[in-house]
């Protein structure tokens, strides 16, 4: 029997919330780092393009090291990749730096999302691992609720400073006063500092993968990519994560251009509420998946969160500000039941179809790319238009997917009644 740790699995979910706060901070800080390196738009989306690269780059190889290496080595080395990317970005703040460093961050946690989710199977228990996943993505969800509101605060005063002169001193000796939101940057390295030395006294179980967990060899991936299947459902993850950071990237920036709305303020609380819907439309969804063919759940959310993003984009102020979190809400069934999807229509490799499948977050990368160039083209709200394309490619994938297995619902009546 395999060894069972509260403490691990408190330690995972708190890696996963770690994760969350370091990664969705990028979009509420897209409108300071335009005004801080006056950049233009394209220029600015290559942050988010350094940063979720390094997942492409990464996701793969982390499958491969984890069959070599333990989980702990792997754990803590990701969080001193981080520490080195946050540190540099902090002391070193400028345009060139910050493209390095988000993608040396971006690997780290590539390596991260690969090593934990095993490791909660194991440590959680295989009969209890559904219900951690769950309690995982709503930690995941609370941080993206809540970094953004930590920003607000650390971008527009020193508010809990001022009791501590020393801290206040300190303070204003690092972080330039025309950079305020770098103060993000030395907080994110000092977490990844309490990380590493909370993991390097932590004793980790052994993990054991089963033969459809472990991820194959570089041949084993491209022998599969080559299946049109996974073709397209990688193209569905693709597609996924860009809409989402395409949304979530760009809010605060369309808000501050098209309605005059302060970025540091309401743009960021914005972007929060995005992500706190996305994390209740993630609960509400479970309960309709145990009614609802996944695939009709898919096709329906993705349908209304066409309707939402329409009315964000082109209706008024407070019209946006209502719209632009509920698209979040809708967003929020996609990755569970794409991944789902994609691993039901196969009976084995689920380990490197996973890791294939993780490797579509370089959508994060593409997407907000395309819209950034596209709104120096023709602007920004014309530029967004282009999410409605991955959008419906994802509605499409709930016509056109097989899966082996559908996702087990309740039954009302018996075949007797």
């Amino acid at each position: 029997m395999m060894p069972r740790s509260p403490y691990i699995v408190f330690l995972i979910l708190l890696i996963f919330f770690v994760i969350s706060f370091i990664t969705n901070i990028i979009g509420p800080l897209m409108p300071d780092i335009i005004e801080s390196f006056n950049l233009s738009l394209t220029l600015v989306a290559l942050i988010p393009f350094a940063f979720f690269i390094a997942y492409g780059v990464m996701s793969i190889p982390a499958g491969m090291l984890l069959l070599k290496f333990k989980e702990k080595h792997l754990i803590v080395s990701a969080f001193i990749v981080i520490f080195f990317g946050a540190i540099l970005l902090a002391l070193l703040p400028s345009y060139l730096t910050a493209l390095f460093s988000f993608f040396i961050i971006g690997c780290g946690m590539a390596v991260l999302q690969v090593v934990i989710n095993p490791l909660l199977r194991v440590t959680g228990g295989e009969e209890h691992f559904a219900m951690y996943a769950v309690f995982a993505q709503l930690v995941f969800g609370f941080a993206s609720f809540l970094s953004p509101l930590v920003y607000t605060q650390l971008a527009s005063e020193t508010f809990f400073l001022a009791d501590y002169p020393f801290l206040q001193n300190l303070s204003t000796f690092l972080i330039p006063k025309e950079l305020p939101w770098i103060s993000l940057y030395f907080l994110f390295s000092v977490i990844s500092l309490f990380m590493i030395l909370i993991l390097a006294f932590s004793k980790f179980p052994k993990v054991e993968l089963k033969s459809n967990e472990k991820s194959g060899a570089l041949a084993t991936h491209i022998k599969l990519f080559k299946n049109k299947q996974i073709q397209l459902f990688f193209l569905g993850m693709v597609c996924y994560v860009g809409a989402e950071q395409g949304i979530a990237n760009w809010i605060s920036q369309f808000l501050n251009v098209y309605h005059g709305i302060d970025p540091k303020v309401l743009g960021a609380a914005t972007i929060s509420d995005f992500w706190g819907l996305m994390t209740l439309g993630g609960i509400i969804g479970l309960v309709l998946l145990k009614l609802f063919d996944s695939r009709w759940v898919l096709i329906t959310f993705s349908g209304l969160a066409i309707i939402y993003l329409i009315l964000a984009l082109f209706g008024p102020a407070k019209i946006a500000l209502i719209c632009f979190p509920l698209t979040g809400f809708f967003l929020s069934v996609m990755y569970p039941i794409l991944f789902s999807l994609t691993l039901n229509s196969f009976a084995d490799h689920h380990g490197s179809i996973s890791g294939i499948l993780v490797t579509g977050i370089i959508g994060g990368a593409i997407l907000p790319l395309i819209i950034g160039w596209l709104g120096d083209a023709v602007g920004l709200r014309s530029a967004m238009c282009f999410l409605f394309i991955p959008l419906a490619f994802i509605l499409s994938t709930g016509f056109w997917a097989r899966p082996l297995i559908t996702n087990q619902k309740i039954r009302w009546f018996s075949k007797g009644s």
